[in-house]
């Protein structure tokens, strides 16, 4: 195996994972690297920048082929490459590097397809997959890697137009998503176009939709049909955007049925009234360049005006939602930003639920049946009291950044109703619930930004029972109804959850004011450090 890492001048920083040597089987243009080498790493350096690395190689002591006794000599040729260029459009980056058989040109858009082209892309806290280029505007359609939220897709219609997932979507509030995605007028196409029409057929049979359903918005979701061409030349099961959760597109499948994919890659459909769990698309603007990255899941594309470095001294609550950060201890030691809801403070919650020996901790919400939570109930007394206090989830000093007094919000939301309930009076969204607790320590709303789940359930490839045990069944903080809780099930979709049964634990918290970043750049590779100023 081969391990490389950055000296800096705290010691070492890991830039590539212990890796067994593997060929790339296509050169990088954007780099100048050929084919038939490995590739440790990629980055952009300007001209009075100067980096050292150490690249350590080892194998086994059971390794011996010889059978001699060991005495064997190995020997390693590093090469570097490099390109003195100006950031390249995103659409040249990815037509250049993608290979030939990863391209589909169905006359009005060029699509990347196959299992797993370098297609990662990161912007605004969150990784993205590059769906296709436009062949005459030359924008490039994105899609989260995974899945961000879970609502109500509508109160039962299948018009995009008009719906609560339109209303999440475009929602330029400290709730929604496009208000929390950065500087979006400068890199989004606000006028994008979504076609919604209804199509019922099997995979494999679908046809470029003939747009008798459309819909003009920032933020929309793919369609039935650009999944399909997705995976061509491939098993559906292993085409990339085939990401291991359930999820839905904007294509209808029938009167009040929303088509989606479920968590083997197969297609299915979901009554647009429930809770139904989404990837956000939006269209990059034609003049959007890359600066970094080789489109790798470990070192995906960076945008020219999203690729901070030396953020150092940075206020925490200056960041964007999705950016993760070193906060918690042992196996519980990532977090990512929610929002900036409150002025000045920053909604984190942990990347996964919390884990215990290994194993997802499982707790009932409370076993009085109290839908309403509070720092009382039962998870409400475990997350304000052993979780807060007993060191082994949280540090002492990180605990001294937690807001002591967070208002937490507790409306219901039922089936067919909008997600906007959870925190406000009606669908306006104009005046908060009165329905609230306070306390140090919370969970996230149903509907919430990051509140799903961010680990694949089914195996790449695999049928229904090939699971992956990296996601389990978790709680919200909304009420269902009076006797249950809306939940988030360990292979993405939403549902509703009895207040006595045991499940998953993502806790949420609103850090400090004062609150600034000491390191890392808050991508999962290089999460934020943080301290508390002053």
């Amino acid at each position: 195996k081969l391990y490389l890492t950055r000296v800096t001048d705290n010691g070492e920083e890991e830039v590539m994972s212990p890796k067994i040597y593997n060929e790339e089987a296509n050169a990088n243009s954007f780099t100048g690297r050929p084919a038939g080498e490995m590739s440790l790493y990629t980055s952009s350096m300007n001209a009075s920048e100067s980096n050292t690395y150490r690249l350590r190689m080892y194998v086994t002591e059971e390794y011996n082929p010889q059978g001699d006794g060991g005495n064997k000599t190995f020997s390693v040729k590093v090469n570097v490459y490099g390109r003195d260029r100006v950031a390249d459009e995103v659409s040249d980056v990815l037509l250049a590097n993608i290979p030939k058989e990863n391209l589909y040109d169905d006359g009005v858009d060029t699509f990347i397809t196959g299992e797993e082209p370098n297609n990662y892309v990161w912007y605004s806290g969150k990784l993205w997959r590059a769906v296709s280029v436009n062949n005459e505007s030359k924008t490039t359609k994105l899609v989260t890697q995974w899945n961000i939220s879970t609502i109500n897709y509508s109160s039962g219609s299948t018009d995009f137009a008009g719906s609560y997932m339109e209303s999440w979507l475009n929602d330029t509030s400290a709730d929604g998503f496009l208000g929390n995605l950065r500087d979006y007028e400068n890199f989004i196409v606000t006028d994008s176009v979504w076609d919604a029409t209804l199509d019922d057929r099997d995979l494999g049979s679908i046809e470029r939709p003939n747009g008798t359903s459309i819909s003009t918005s920032a933020v929309g979701l793919l369609n039935i049909y650009e999944y399909q061409i997705s995976y061509t030349g491939t098993n559906l099961r292993k085409g990339y955007l085939n990401n291991g959760l359930f999820w839905i597109t904007i294509t209808p499948n029938d009167i009040g049925v929303i088509r989606a994919i479920i968590s083997t890659g197969f297609s299915d459909a979901n009554i647009a009234s429930s809770s139904n769990s989404f990837r956000p698309s939006i269209n990059l603007k034609s003049n959007i360049r890359i600066v970094d990255g080789d489109g790798t899941v470990s070192n995906p594309y960076r945008l020219e005006g999203d690729n901070d470095s030396n953020l150092t001294g940075t206020m925490l609550n200056t960041r964007y939602s999705g950016e993760y950060i070193k906060f918690g201890t042992g196996e519980n030691n990532l977090y990512r930003i929610v929002s900036h809801e409150s002025e000045g403070l920053t909604k984190i919650t942990s990347a996964k639920p919390l884990k215990e020996n290994g194993e997802f901790k499982k707790i009932a919400f409370d076993s009085n049946e109290n839908v309403n939570y509070s720092n009382t109930n039962t998870i409400g007394t475990f997350l304000n009291g052993e979780y807060l206090t007993s060191g082994k989830y949280l540090t002492d000093e990180q605990t001294t950044m937690i807001e002591d007094n967070t208002t937490w919000y507790l409306g219901t939301v039922g089936n067919g109703t909008s997600y906007k309930l959870a925190k406000y009076t009606d669908e306006t969204g104009n005046t908060l619930t009165s329905s609230t607790t306070t306390a140090k320590a919370g969970l996230l709303r149903s509907g919430e930004l990051m509140s799903n789940q961010f680990d694949r359930y089914n195996i790449k490839g695999g049928g229904y029972f090939d699971q992956s045990g990296l996601t389990t069944n978790f709680w919200t903080l909304t009420p269902y109804n009076t006797s249950n809780i809306n939940s988030i099930i360990n292979y993405g979709i939403g549902t509703n959850t009895p207040t006595s049964n045991t499940i998953g634990i993502r806790p949420s918290l609103n850090l400090k004011a004062n609150v600034v970043i000491t390191g890392g750049n808050g991508t999962k590779q290089n999460p934020f450090s943080i301290e508390l100023k002053g």
